[in-house]
């Protein structure tokens, strides 16, 4: 629950000396989207772990780099609403850090999002944004109007200033995939030589409704990887099947995957695994699959689930599916988006479809120009087909990037090539049974 609490940041990797990107801009600004409760993480966290289950409820305010308003707008006098407008000179702490422009340039904005709960969609007033690049890997350029990005994406678009200099123009993000109780992060595109205090003369870009998934799903199917990206194998060793569900465990609320709840051991896995403690984990390995009567479009029959702490062993350099399975909630006619977020490797995400996988949807895979991403969504009740090489020694998470689901259990673990990974600093061991064993009992 750490990212809910303030703990997050953007890194900008440059492309090697001597390589060039495959676009051109004159400028660049870094977009770092999050949601903010004005209650503590600690009282989120305990009322997730409550039976039965208490809810704080969305947040109060969605972010901008850290920045945002609450009880007043900045574009209060376009609204019906209650809030007045915001008094600000621009030096408070929830100012908004304003995009600075010069006319008729290209700029690049380098946008994530680390939400614990929003989906959001991001719009510029009056201008398009060209698309370029998903999680880090370069894509066949397209343009929007307006964009949907999940917990745990990054992209880079190109904005160019093409409209009229004496106006200035608002950003908005707003939520998507949950009923909006939070209002839209705004803040100003500013063109040189206007005042940065001019507000616009328009209101902010609307947010395309909540439960508009059409449009969600129209965005991440316009984005292929670039001519020359690296091609998925064609073949796959291994795959696994992952049901999304949500479940109970005596009164608690769990999710579960495969109908396991993830619940996280105290030692390590890297180093449970490299030195064999066979009693630091759950030995069995979870269900690569769920039974095929299951019925995705209705609340499970049991809803009771396990807890577990096994590990999906996958061979080193092997190539590995993942069918990410969306379903039903306890609740009739609820399924909610989950973007799964893998940590140590890209995968090529193969297609999205509606409704439970089966053998016939392999025909729709693309294996000829897969976006290589890390983050992928699975929209409510339809699966998505991820296909990765495990060149990456090491245990790594894959998980729903939606603080509160991980936290219920929404999650798994790969390992692979473990025994390969050697300088593993004592540090690193510090807590469990690794802790006991390794770590000097005068160090802190």
């Amino acid at each position: 629950m750490q990212r809910s609490a303030g703990l997050y940041g953007s890194l900008i990797v440059d492309v090697a000396d001597g390589e060039k990107e495959p676009f051109h801009y004159d400028g660049e600004f870094n977009l770092l989207l999050s949601d903010w409760w004005h209650r503590s993480v600690h009282e989120q966290e305990v009322g997730l772990s409550s039976r039965p289950l208490r809810w704080i409820g969305e947040p109060q305010t969605l972010l901008i780099n850290g920045r945002g308003q609450f009880n007043c707008s900045l574009a209060a006098h376009f609204s019906n609403g209650s809030a007045e407008q915001c008094k600000l000179r621009g030096n408070e702490q929830c100012a908004p850090q304003i995009l600075h422009v010069q006319p008729n340039k290209t700029y690049r904005l380098r946008i994530a999002s680390t939400t614990a709960l929003a989906s959001l969609n991001l719009a510029v007033k009056n201008h398009k944004m060209v698309v370029v690049e998903a999680d880090g890997n370069y894509v066949q350029p397209f343009e929007v109007d307006d964009m949907d990005i999940y917990s745990g994406e990054s992209y880079s678009v190109l904005l160019t200033t093409n409209q009229d200099p004496s106006h200035n123009y608002w950003i908005s993000a707003g939520v998507r995939g949950r009923k909006p109780e939070t209002p839209p992060a705004l803040t100003l595109l500013n063109y040189h030589p206007t005042s940065a205090s001019k507000i616009p003369l328009s209101p902010p870009p609307i947010t395309p409704r909540w439960d508009d998934y059409d449009h969600s799903k129209s965005f991440s199917n316009k984005i292929f990887a670039l001519m020359g990206s690296p091609k998925p194998p064609t073949n796959f060793h291994r795959r696994l099947t992952l049901l999304n569900t949500q479940n109970t465990i005596n009164g608690f609320t769990k999710w579960a995957i495969n109908n396991v709840s993830l619940t996280l051991p105290p030692t390590p896995y890297l180093g449970s695994i490299k030195h064999g403690l066979k009693d630091a984990f759950d030995q069995n390995g979870p269900p690569e699959n769920f039974s095929n009567e299951y019925d995705v479009m209705k609340p499970p029959v049991n809803a009771n689930t396990t807890l577990g702490s096994g590990v999906y062993m996958l061979g080193l350099n092997t190539t590995v599916d993942v069918i990410l399975q969306n379903a039903n909630a306890i609740k009739p006619n609820v399924s909610e988006i989950h973007p799964w977020h893998l940590h140590g490797h890209d995968f090529w995400v193969l297609g999205y479809g509606e409704g439970k996988f089966t053998k016939e949807d392999e025909k729709k895979f693309n294996l000829k120009n897969p976006p290589l991403k890390n983050t992928a969504v699975i929209f409510p009740y339809g699966w998505t087909a991820l296909r990765f090489v495990a060149d990456n020694p090491g245990a790594w998470a894959f998980h729903c990037h939606i603080e509160p689901h991980l936290h219920m259990g929404m999650g798994v673990v790969l390992a692979l090539g473990v025994e390969t990974v050697g300088n593993i600093p004592n540090q690193a061991l510090a807590c469990g049974l690794t802790g006991k064993r390794f770590m000097n009992p005068k160090q802190n």
